[in-house]
């Protein structure tokens, strides 16, 4: 069973754009004929052969008064226990009890419960569900969706960019903190399509994984393997095991 972690690994995606926009040029996602949608275009990334580069959006007129607030994933919210969160996955879903499995992260002391969901994304293909609870609270502080060949076996690298796409054009017209924003940003084994926070510092994290290969000009392409779709409530500070101070 794939472990399923909380993302220290992916904190630093929340300071490293904090200065302002950052340049990330020549990355580019690998596609045959999978194209950005149409309804993307503003924040497409790039088609093969363009440099891609990480964007702030600006704030739309009556920007407050649909500003994003992240809670959670549908009936999940933050700060419920395994029980409520079971229910919820179970209400969302149509899911059978014995569909969730469980799991604990050894290094981090975290639980876990799992399931596979058929299209939850329309025609993106199944996706793995992931709640973790915290190692000091026992509740919820993370959800995560991931879409890859280990869950779906007939997923294709143009299907996961599809996917990614898709998503990222939808949170950009969420209404997210514009100095929170970043798109299209390399990062170490994939890139970042799509971050953005709430006021209260709970994020967003879409993260197309994959291999790059250098082509003419130096530009980088990557070749998708995974998508992965976070929500976190606390980043910065997770609720993981630390080893206390002083104690090696």
């Amino acid at each position: 069973m794939r472990k399923i972690y909380l993302v220290p690994a992916l904190v630093g995606l929340l300071t490293f754009v904090a200065a302002g926009p950052v340049a990330a040029q020549g990355a580019v996602p690998k596609q045959k004929a999978a194209q950005a949608p149409k309804a993307a275009a503003a924040g497409a990334a790039p088609a093969a052969g363009a440099p891609a580069a990480a964007t702030t959006e600006a704030p739309s007129a009556g920007a407050d008064d649909k500003a994003k607030s992240i809670d959670g994933f549908r009936s999940a919210k933050f700060g419920m226990g395994e029980a409520d969160v079971r229910a919820a996955m179970i209400k969302d879903f149509n899911a059978k009890p014995d569909a969730i499995k469980a799991q604990d992260n050894a290094s981090e002391l975290t639980h876990s419960i799992l399931m596979s969901v058929p299209e939850l994304l329309p025609n993106g293909g199944t996706a793995e569900l992931s709640y973790v609870f915290g190692y000091k609270s026992k509740s919820l502080i993370q959800v995560g969706a991931v879409w890859s060949k280990g869950t779906d076996a007939a997923i294709t690298p143009e299907k996961l960019f599809s996917n990614a796409n898709i998503l990222r054009a939808h949170f950009m017209g969420e209404g997210f903190k514009p100095d929170s924003i970043a798109v299209n940003m390399p990062v170490a084994g994939g890139i970042v399509m799509f971050r953005g926070s709430d006021a209260k510092d709970r994020s967003v994290i879409l993260l197309l994984q994959g291999t790059f290969e250098n082509k003419d000009n130096n530009q980088r392409v990557l070749t998708p393997t995974s998508l992965l779709l976070f929500y976190v409530a606390d980043a910065k500070s997770p609720d993981i095991f630390k080893l206390p101070p002083g104690q090696f």
